[in-house]
């Protein structure tokens, strides 16, 4: 399977590569910022917009879900931060005319940047069958439309409903309401391809599956591990809390298979020292692990203070009173197998035990994760080991310790939380049925992977997208965009124009609706939106500028007028809520635990934080009752002779699917995307030279049809200091090459971050 690259996502004559960043932000970082901004909103736009960024008064960011402080810099946003603003509250719009003069065909050939860059939809749009393109279309006739096709269904199970992390919790907790109360709890979300391994994980061990750590947890660890994760391009502002913490005594270990140039020196651009200083040195120790060699070392460790004669090297104490598993667990960890570690690992004995004495030299662990880990095979388990190191220790429920899992969009924690989930707890339908007065569904619905299956297969017809890019999303890029293009309608509720617009359905509507930047107002009066971050603090967004158009909805009136639309007789009080958003919140009140008097607590400067047991009262909420150390076995990514791992990467350019320009300064590159990071001794092994143009071919044991390949063509060989063995490339670029099949065990998220490949010479 292939696709041709689009002819302006690549132009080799352009591309200019330079030597990496060894540090981040700085003077370029906020030049950056302010460029793009300028050249979004114009200058008095940019002022007004960003001195609002993340404050008590103001709108969450809608880029990443990193926390905020009590004490906020005027300037509270990074370089990617105001990149995403810039991208919403651009002055560009796209108009009636311009789906008249571009067809979905052609639409579909161009890059994703391209089409992110033409800037804010309008007013509804509609592709009738048989048509090549988009003509406008009243709200009421494409909520009749959508009705319509919903109603027409053999069963609701016929239906997907995606969210994308970005939905606000008062739409989120409409949405699932609504989808539930239409009979389905096909409810897929970005979850699933991102953290949906961190909450499989943490669900079994500790009882909740988030994070355990807060903010101020930071300044007070003695030892921080950031582990799969490049917070200098998607989480900036974490470094920031990564240079307090280290002022604070922190000591840092960076465990990735790319150096990354947040981790090594920052130049903090909030301060005049970090703008003309040299910055602060973050981390102390960089593990140079080899792609999914992540289990193996917490194994190690484990093992190694298991053994070591430290006498508080295991809190025995703790284990004895707050843990389940110990003896399989110690049983297993004794006997691993050293040369598979460093195997696996691709790091040598001396510097694991180097790591372990950092660990005996802190009594206050966290670890930290993004997609690093939890897009493997084996994430879970590797998540589960994390844990267990953690527990040896006694580092959960203790200040200053626990597990940090850093998700990506925010309210992507929210969204869950409210209820975007397929496999929904019974006693969260027990509360809906009690507050609504009707029996949800109970038989669990399709996460995103199996939505892509049905939909392939034709078990499911319609597709509705709350906000996001589900196709350049997902894996397998081939095989989901001929399952979009299968359905009857899909229906995309967005701000700007992306592929999935493009990769339509027999009908396909395009449904515009406000953006976090933007001011809401209802019959009841002006309204604001709730968010919760990557910690579990909720708090409210209030957007000021005036919409980009007099015809986009708020996404919580999407969802109340397509459920009145769709279920007439629910007897549910869809017009009062969407008049007034404190009737949302009432109801989430007593629905969601942790949510009590929600419409006082939301309205307190900073909001609120959620309840957490396993932090605050060292209780966990498991089926043993106790935090469950487990058993996880170590099996060996092996790769054929040849051939390569492949993860792919985000470019310091863009924030998930969103393609802000073509640049990716820590990295070197300038003026291209269609590149792939290879160590330079695997360049020579393979007889290929830095610089020449590759396909990349992945090859993927199918059960069923023995070894299946995927071609991604006309990619640039960029020498670069990857761990040995590996390579990496950007998404969504480089999901073509993800089998839809290949994924997490438990978790069923694609396993984006160890793709095996081989490298042809391009024609």
């Amino acid at each position: 399977m292939s696709r041709r690259a689009p002819a302006d996502d690549f132009d080799d004559a352009s591309l200019d590569v330079s030597q990496p960043k060894e540090w981040a932000a700085g003077v370029p970082g906020v030049t950056a910022a302010l460029r793009q901004s300028y050249e979004q909103m114009g200058v008095r736009r940019t002022a007004l917009t960003l001195l609002r960024v993340n404050q008590k008064q103001g709108f969450d960011c809608p880029g990443c879900a990193w926390p905020e402080g009590d004490h906020r810099h005027v300037a509270e946003f990074c370089e990617n931060g105001a990149k995403a603003v810039a991208e919403e509250a651009t002055t560009r719009r796209i108009t009636r005319e311009f789906f008249a003069g571009h067809s979905v065909s052609e639409l579909a050939e161009r890059s994703d940047h391209w089409l992110g860059q033409q800037g804010r939809l309008t007013e509804p749009m509609l592709k009738r069958a048989g048509s090549e393109h988009y003509e406008p279309v009243s709200w009421d006739e494409a909520f009749r439309l959508l009705a319509s096709e919903l109603t027409a269904l053999d069963s609701p199970d016929e239906a997907v409903f995606y969210t994308s992390g970005r939905t606000s919790n008062e739409a989120a907790f409409a949405y699932q309401l609504f989808v539930r109360a239409f009979g389905t709890n096909n409810l897929p979300d970005c979850s699933n391809m991102c953290h949906e391994s961190s909450g499989s994980a943490l669900s079994e061990t500790i009882g909740i599956g988030k994070g355990s750590v807060l903010l101020d947890d930071l300044y007070q660890a003695d030892l921080i591990f950031v582990v799969g994760q490049n917070p200098g391009t998607n989480h900036p502002r974490m470094l920031s809390a990564l240079e307090r913490a280290k002022k604070e005594g922190a000591r840092i270990v960076a465990v990735n298979p790319l150096p990354e140039a947040g981790l090594m020196r920052f130049k903090n651009p909030q301060r005049a020292s970090g703008l003309a200083g040299r910055g602060t040195m973050l981390a102390d120790r960089f593990l140079q692990i080899r792609l999914n060699g992540d289990l193996a070392l917490f194994q190690a460790l484990n093992r190694m203070l298991l053994e070591s004669d430290a006498p508080d090297a295991v809190d025995r104490d703790f284990l004895a009173a707050h843990s389940h598993g110990f003896e399989e667990f110690e049983k297993h960890v004794l006997g691993l197998d050293w040369d598979d570690v460093l195997e696996a690992t691709g790091l040598t004995r001396e510097e694991i035990a180097a790591a372990l004495d950092d660990v005996l030299g802190a009594k206050k662990i966290i670890v930290c994760w993004a997609m690093g880990l939890t897009q493997h095979r084996n994430s879970v388990p590797t998540i589960r080991e994390i844990v267990n190191f953690l527990l040896l220790r006694g580092n959960i429920g203790r200040p200053g310790a626990g597990v940090c899992p850093v998700r990506g969009h925010s309210n992507v924690q929210g969204d869950r939380t409210m209820g975007i989930w397929e496999k929904p707890k019974p006693e969260f339908l027990d509360a809906l049925a009690t507050e609504f007065g009707f029996e949800p569904p109970r038989e669990h619905g399709l996460d995103t992977v199996d939505a892509i299956r049905a939909m392939r297969d034709g078990r499911a017809k319609v597709f509705l997208g709350m906000g996001g890019n589900f196709v350049r999303a997902t894996p397998d890029s081939a095989v989901t965009e001929a399952a979009l293009r299968s359905c009857r309608l899909t229906a995309q509720v967005s701000t700007k124009l992306n592929r999935s617009h493009a990769v339509a359905g027999e009908t396909a509507l395009i449904l515009p609706t406000l953006g976090r930047t933007e001011r809401d107002v209802q019959e009841s009066g002006p309204q604001f939106v709730s968010v919760e971050d990557s910690m579990g603090m909720v708090h409210a967004s209030r957007g000021r500028l005036a919409p980009a158009s007099p015809h986009l909805l708020s996404e919580v009136s999407i969802v109340c007028r397509l459920a009145r639309a769709v279920l007439p007789g629910s007897g549910i009080g869809w017009d009062a809520m969407e008049r007034d958003y404190d009737v949302v919140r009432d109801h989430v009140s007593r629905v969601v635990p942790g949510f009590e008097r929600y419409n006082a607590r939301v309205r307190e400067p900073g909001g609120f934080t959620l309840p957490h047991a396993p932090r605050d009262e060292r209780r966990f909420p498991t089926a043993t009752g106790k935090a469950n150390l487990t058993v996880n076995e170590l099996d060996v990514l092996r790769v054929p002779e040849g051939r390569l791992l492949l993860q792919t990467v985000r470019s310091h350019d863009q924030y998930n699917t969103t393609i802000y320009g073509l640049d990716d300064r820590y990295r070197g590159i300038k003026a291209g995307r269609r590149v792939v990071f290879v160590n330079p001794s695997d360049l020579a092994a393979l007889g290929l030279d830095d610089g020449a143009m590759v396909d990349l071919v992945s090859e993927w044991a199918d059960p069923s049809a023995g070894t299946v390949e995927r071609r991604a063509p006309s990619f640039r060989l960029v020498s670069y200091p990857t761990a040995r063995g590996c390579a990496a490339a950007y998404f969504p670029e480089t999901n073509v090459l993800v089998p839809l099949d290949s994924t997490a065990e438990i978790s069923n998220t694609p396993t984006s971050k160890s793709i095996v490949v081989r490298l042809e010479p391009a024609d």
